[in-house]
C-alpha cells in the first residue's frame, strides 16, 4: 500500500522525532496517511534515531525503511 509520510501531527506542530532523539518501542515517530486515514507509527524498538530516510510529505510504500535507529 502507498501512503504519505508526515513527520508531525499537523503542519504547524514540531516533528515527532529528529536525529539524536531517544525512542522506545512505544514512541510515536511519524504519521502515515493512506486513503484519507491517518495512522501513527511507533518506533517498535529502543534506541536513538540515527538517520531519517524520508522527507515530510514524501510518498512511501509498505515495508519501506523510514528511520535508522542506533541501539
Amino acid at each position: 500500500m502507498v501512503g504519505t509520510f508526515y513527520s508531525a501531527a499537523s503542519p504547524d506542530a514540531k516533528p515527532f522525532v529528529s536525529v539524536r532523539t531517544e525512542v522506545s518501542d512505544e514512541t510515536d515517530v511519524c504519521v502515515i496517511e493512506a486513503m484519507k486515514v491517518f495512522n501513527n507509527v511507533k518506533a517498535e524498538c529502543k534506541g536513538t534515531i540515527a538517520k531519517i530516510l524520508v522527507n515530510n510529505g514524501q510518498v512511501v510504500e509498505f515495508g519501506q525503511v523510514l528511520f535508522l535507529v542506533k541501539p
